[in-house]
């Protein structure tokens, strides 16, 4: 047991030499850094506390840095720890790969000759797992939203997806491997992440492929067709090319601009919304397609995210039905007080009435007493 232990201490340790000691330097230091950038802003609420209660923020300060710097250590074991297991998946991914796209066939099924089968074509349709990677990512909701009826003849020439850290600048970079196909040259399409901070995480900007589509296949642009007016001496139809949907948009991403200063607010908020759409879409991809596309693809995961969601839904409806019978809590204490007003006031009423009636009486003639 204790050898197994300190195999996988030097494991780690032969894994950390990817974060040299000046990056675990950094790392600290921009932590300061940030720290002390924040004490700076705020050195006027210091000023306003008394020496004694000021005496204990420095302490507690103290105490906030020795916990940094942990952190910090914490970070740089799980980089080492995820690239460890990141290693030990590899065999698992290239075995899933070799199975999905017919490279090794499973134990139990035969080869079967074209005569068998009845047809060459169905023999090859069989080969591997056809349209795999299509069926996974339809499969989640994030996904199968930004995936067209006209991408996934496309999607079907997909046969890999992988992904991988960058750290200069920090990130992560997804590739997508596409068999041969009549829509694009490109044999790989890669969508990179750069981040200014990975572990909040902050995006700085997004960069995917250039896609060379043959002529006519392009599937992030339509081709619309006028018809000439009448009497007009040009009697071919007009021509014209507008972007529309596709998810190979992915691969062109929100550009930033340099300067910040060149857009309004207005602008920058819609890019930020699109970029934590791209994002959101990058990350999908890394952290639950790829390493569980089989599940996604025979809909167990699904059902794992639907009893997620359900789970959320019913704290919600628990929420709300606790709010109606606030509510009609205070509307039936509303209209008990309207009710005891109304009682009041009747009272009030008849007591006027008694008195009115009283000093009517008083005021008729002696006559109409003996009518």
């Amino acid at each position: 047991m204790s050898s197994d232990k300190q195999q996988d201490s030097l494991n780690l340790a032969d894994l950390g030499s990817a974060l040299s000691a000046e990056d675990r330097a950094g790392l600290v230091d921009a932590l300061k850094n940030k720290l002390q950038s924040l004490a700076g802003k705020h050195t006027d609420v210091l000023e306003t506390l008394s020496p004694a209660v000021r005496k204990r923020v420095e302490v507690l300060r103290e105490v906030q840095s020795q916990h940094d710097e942990l952190e910090a250590k914490f970070f740089e074991e799980r980089a080492a720890l995820e690239a460890k297991y990141q290693k030990l998946y590899e065999p698992l991914y290239t075995k899933r790969y070799e199975i999905v796209n017919g490279v090794v066939e499973v134990e139990g099924i035969k080869d079967e000759s074209p005569e068998e089968t009845g047809s060459e074509d169905k023999a090859s349709e069989e080969k591997g797992v056809p349209g795999f990677w299509l069926a996974a990512m339809k499969a989640n909701e994030v996904l199968t939203e930004e995936i067209q009826e006209r991408d996934e003849e496309a999607l079907k020439y997909l046969k890999d997806i992988k992904w991988c850290r960058i750290e200069d600048p920090k990130g992560f970079k997804l590739e997508f491997f596409f068999n041969p196909n009549p829509f694009f040259k490109n044999a790989v399409l890669t969508k990179t992440y750069h981040m200014i901070d990975e572990d909040e995480p902050i995006l700085e900007k997004a960069i995917g492929t250039e896609i060379e589509w043959y002529p006519g296949k392009c599937l992030t642009q339509k081709i619309l067709k006028k018809k000439p007016k009448k009497g007009s001496k040009n009697a071919k139809p007009i021509t014209k090319t507008e972007d529309c949907e596709s998810f190979f948009n992915f691969f062109k991403p929100p550009q930033v601009p340099d300067d910040d200063a060149d857009i309004d607010e207005e602008t920058a908020e819609e890019l930020q919304g699109q970029m934590e759409v791209d994002y959101d879409i990058g990350s999908t991809i890394k952290d639950k397609i790829i390493p569980h596309a089989v599940s996604w693809f025979t809909g167990e995961a699904v059902e794992g995210d639907e009893l997620e969601i359900e789970d959320e839904d019913e704290d919600d409806e628990e929420d709300e039905e606790e709010e109606e019978e606030e509510e009609d809590d205070d509307e039936d204490d509303e209209d008990e007080d309207e009710d005891e007003e109304d009682q009041t006031k009747t009272k009030k009423k008849s007591a006027t009435g008694q008195k009115k009636s009283g000093g009517e009486q008083a005021q008729r003639p002696a006559e109409c007493k003996q009518q």
